[in-house]
């Protein structure tokens, strides 16, 4: 079953995993300077994860897809790992928008 990891960083600030069942991550957020914030955006992942139109599909730099998935603003709630193709890619955006509702919240902080 999947699971949000909420954590700090090296350097203090709040961030949030979203981890597969299998113990992958397939989305990761920005840093965050307070843990609440941290808690509105894995809400914010929860309720925007099941619209398709959320995620945004893009190439790195070294032609690798990823995706982001948006709020209804716009802001980048949570980025993906570089993926090997497309198709792995598209498994992966069907993996949080199957897995994010109703994931349970570890805190690690």
């Amino acid at each position: 079953m999947a699971k949000f990891e909420m954590y700090k960083d090296a350097s203090g600030q709040f961030r949030f995993r979203l981890k597969a069942g299998n113990g992958q991550n397939i989305l990761s957020s920005e840093a965050y300077t307070s843990k609440a914030e941290c808690e509105n955006g894995i809400e914010s992942v929860k309720k925007n994860s099941s619209d398709d139109a959320r995620f945004e599909r893009l190439e790195g730099k070294s032609g690798k897809p990823y995706f982001n998935l948006k709020s209804t603003n716009g802001q980048v709630i949570g980025t993906s790992q570089q993926y090997a193709s497309t198709s792995s890619m598209e498994a992966g955006i069907a993996s949080v928008m199957n897995n994010a509702s109703g994931a349970d919240v570890e805190d690690m902080s």
